[in-house]
């Protein structure tokens, strides 16, 4: 398995901007998107959960991001079909479903909050519904990675 340099370092810089976008959200957006809802309606803090949601989903992403560039760095060094690629998928594997238990959350909260406020969440309850599917996806993905990483472990004679 030959990968070209200039690839997996493409990935890698790709990685690292999605990583600073992540961070800019944390930093950036969510606060201040706190800071208006606190100002627009004080007293109130239906906000909360959702930003609680929000923060989770961004750690457990970065958390992902940190593990896809080093699953990158094990390709570059021709360790892809090793123990350590295969704890990186699993790791990848259980931010997704982390990821959905998050996003999960927040539909049920809209969902309460909805019924009562009398307002309509089914914007964004099929938007939390899309990255459900999004993520399954990938996780489904992931998993497929690991089946052949597996059978080639598996296969190897144990070394005692």
């Amino acid at each position: 398995m030959k990968v070209k340099v200039g690839s997996s370092t493409f990935l890698k810089v790709i990685i690292f901007l999605i990583g600073i976008a992540v961070l800019a959200v944390c930093i950036v957006l969510l606060p201040e998107a706190a800071r208006r809802d606190a100002i627009e309606r004080p007293g109130d803090y239906s906000l909360y959960p959702l930003l609680v949601c929000a923060y989770g989903i961004c750690i457990t992403f970065s958390v992902a991001l940190y593990q896809v560039l080093k699953l990158l760095t094990y390709v570059e060094k021709k360790n892809a079909f090793s123990e350590l690629c295969l704890q990186s998928l699993e790791v990848i594997k259980k931010c997704t479903f982390t990821v959905i238990f998050f996003i999960f959350l927040a539909i049920v909260y809209l969902r309460v909050l909805a019924q009562f406020t009398d307002d309509d969440a089914t914007g964004p309850i099929s938007l939390c519904l899309m990255g459900i599917l999004v993520t399954s996806i990938v996780a489904s993905i992931v998993d497929v990675l690991q089946k052949p990483i597996k059978n080639v472990l598996d296969s190897q004679p144990k070394s005692n």
